[in-house]
């Protein structure tokens, strides 16, 4: 049963396009789809089972990677095994209830990744900034504690999506192009005024990013000003390769969620086929690249992932 009870009057399903225009080869795309979602999943969770397995990566820096990896695993998994049903099965249909809990969850996910982040900048700023008082202000403990926080914050300003799309009624031609149901898209169908709508979601989702991305900035402000302090070239390095993952992350995350974003509200003269596939890579390329990117650049994670694979 669906977590939405929904009224008489709603249509029982929406119709998902998939990728307009390129309905033809949907099964080709469905390659690299399907490539992307799989390495995605492995390189995540084989994060999670090497920190999860190794008593000396229980720090908050790897907490926070089990976080990342947690919510790419959400975001991917909302959206991709629907994608690849409607790419190989030509099951394009969702009831309503599965549409809302669908965007409820996407949405979830995606606005506890950006606190992830917010609290991986923080992180990099005590470990450069304060590094005596790391280990007291860090603690595992504070982590989880400040990873609560971003759920909370999270289900209370998601929920209020799904709840006001509830109270329109849907027209008879509730067809979604897209390949997920996103808020504006599922708001779209309606035959009613979504002027709530429209602006709650708008204004949510920048005030969210802005003031994470405020958070962000400041952390890298006080770091950079302290990375200029130092009088040695060697620390100065070492100090930047510490950030280098996260800014790397930080560039494929919230640059396609703003265009994203915004090409729902205002960006009528773009293809839909282009904002579609746009779209559809935010939800593939981060956490088939996160993993990826954190193996890549931080060493004691490289030699423990691979001292587990040289096992299996």
């Amino acid at each position: 049963m669906s977590i939405f009870n929904l009224t008489l009057s709603d249509p029982s399903t929406f119709i998902l396009t998939g990728i307009i225009g390129l309905e033809a080869s949907h099964i080709w795309i469905s390659i690299p789809f399907s490539t992307f979602y799989i390495i995605g999943l492995l390189g995540n969770f084989t994060v999670l089972f090497v920190v999860g397995k190794d008593q000396t990566l229980h720090k908050p820096m790897y907490l926070l990677l089990c976080m990342l990896a947690l919510t790419d695993i959400g975001t991917s998994t909302s959206v991709v095994p629907k994608a690849l049903c409607i790419f190989w099965f030509n099951l394009n249909t969702i009831t309503v209830g599965g549409c809302l809990t669908q965007m409820f969850f996407l949405h979830g996910v995606s606005m506890m990744h950006s606190a992830v982040l917010v609290t991986m900048a923080f992180d990099r700023y005590v470990a450069i900034c304060n590094p005596l008082r790391y280990t007291a202000i860090l603690t595992n403990t504070r982590i989880a504690k400040i990873g609560l926080v971003g759920l909370i914050r999270a289900v209370l300003l998601i929920l209020p999506l799904p709840l006001l799309l509830r109270s329109v009624p849907f027209c008879a031609n509730h067809i979604i192009q897209n390949t997920y149901c996103d808020h504006m898209a599922v708001a779209k169908t309606s035959c009613g005024d979504i002027t709530v709508n429209r602006t709650y979601g708008l204004v949510m989702a920048f005030v969210v990013i802005m003031l994470d991305l405020t958070l962000i900035a400041l952390s890298y402000g006080l770091i950079i000003r302290a990375i200029l302090r130092i009088s040695s070239k060697k620390a100065h390095q070492k100090a930047l390769s510490t950030c280098t993952a996260h800014i790397c992350v930080m560039l494929m995350s919230y640059p396609p969620f703003l265009f994203s974003t915004l090409t729902h509200r205002f960006g009528q003269g773009i293809a839909p086929q282009v904002h579609i596939i746009l779209a559809n890579l935010y939800f593939l390329l981060p956490p088939m690249l996160n993993p990826i990117i954190y193996g890549a650049k931080t060493k004691e994670l490289r030699e423990k992932m691979g001292k587990y694979t040289c096992r299996w």
